[in-house]
């Protein structure tokens, strides 16, 4: 019997006017693709992105050179040197991440008791050499400056779930 049914479903060609039927249903949608260059979707506010070292509003750094990213980062891809200041505070004098190494689990970004690092929403910063991804504090501080916005955001409606 099942043999006659795929016959008759072969020569009344079943499968393709099926295949067709859904083809017209969808013409008449809404389109669900974005043009991406040139249009983006929507991030979630818990997107692990390029790294960005944050400052506070008075416009000083918020990392205060405890090292516990450094420590906790299972790649190894964070260094970090420090040095005290005059009033006695630490801060660090580099802070440098391999971006080849990181595999961006975000245990840097919850280590951290200042929210100095972050990994912001930034996922576009491919290259075309190794040496660019090895960021350093100035590069870190200007992504920071540059996601500042977005980041406070993100951090904001996340805050119920830390």
């Amino acid at each position: 019997m099942s043999a006659m049914v795929n016959v008759v479903r072969s020569f009344f060609l079943v499968e393709l006017l099926s295949g067709m039927g859904m083809t017209f249903r969808y013409m008449f949608r809404k389109r669900r693709t974005l043009n991406y260059p040139y249009e983006k979707g929507p991030l979630s506010p818990r997107f692990r992105g390029e790294h960005a070292l944050r400052r506070y509003p008075s416009g000083e750094e918020r990392c205060i050179a405890c090292k516990l990213c450094e420590a906790v980062c299972p790649a190894l891809a964070i260094t970090i040197e420090a040095e005290p200041r005059d009033d006695g505070s630490r801060r660090a004098t580099r802070y440098d991440i391999d971006m080849t190494k990181c595999i961006y689990c975000g245990l840097c970004q919850e280590a951290c008791p200042v929210d100095a690092i972050v990994e912001g929403p930034n996922f576009e910063f491919a290259t075309e050499t190794r040496e660019e991804l090895y960021y350093n504090k100035e590069k870190l501080l200007a992504n920071g400056d540059r996601w500042e916005a977005e980041i406070a955001a993100n951090i904001a409606a996340d805050a119920a779930q830390r």
